[in-house]
């Protein structure tokens, strides 16, 4: 499945997902933090985290959002400290048909047991960091 990515990436000449952002971000150490590219790709993730029901952060953002862009590398770097908490990251331009409900980037949703039970709208570090903390 990443070797398609890979591969579709390269084909249309543009990098997407956490890569496309064009931030230096930090190492996930522990391998729980994913990013979608395509909505294909995310509905399969969503659907990992649903029958998974284990905890998880989803990260609605875009390229072109400041404060996204502020953000996402402390998000990337809390992966590290939340290691039972499945990081996710979807940029809304790239999966135009799963987010179009997301209203505000940056917009974090917290899953647990399959199911969404809390959303927080806007960029803190503190701010985010506590909710991770509620929902680990």
């Amino acid at each position: 499945m990443e070797q398609k990515r890979e591969r579709e990436m390269e084909e249309n000449g543009k990098k997407k997902g956490l890569e496309g952002t064009g931030l230096s971000l930090p190492k996930n150490l522990h391998g729980n933090l994913r990013s979608a590219s395509g909505d294909e790709q995310f509905m399969e993730i969503l659907s990992a985290i649903k029958a998974s029901k284990s905890p998880a952060v989803i990260n609605y953002g875009s390229s072109w959002c400041q404060v996204c862009s502020l953000i996402l590398p402390e998000f990337c770097r809390l992966s590290n400290d939340f290691k039972k908490l499945s990081f996710v990251y979807a940029d809304i331009d790239e999966c135009p048909e799963t987010t179009q409900n997301i209203r505000y980037t940056p917009t974090f949703q917290f899953y647990r047991d399959g199911e969404k039970v809390d959303e927080m709208y806007g960029a803190g570090e503190q701010r985010l960091r506590d909710r991770l903390w509620l929902h680990s």
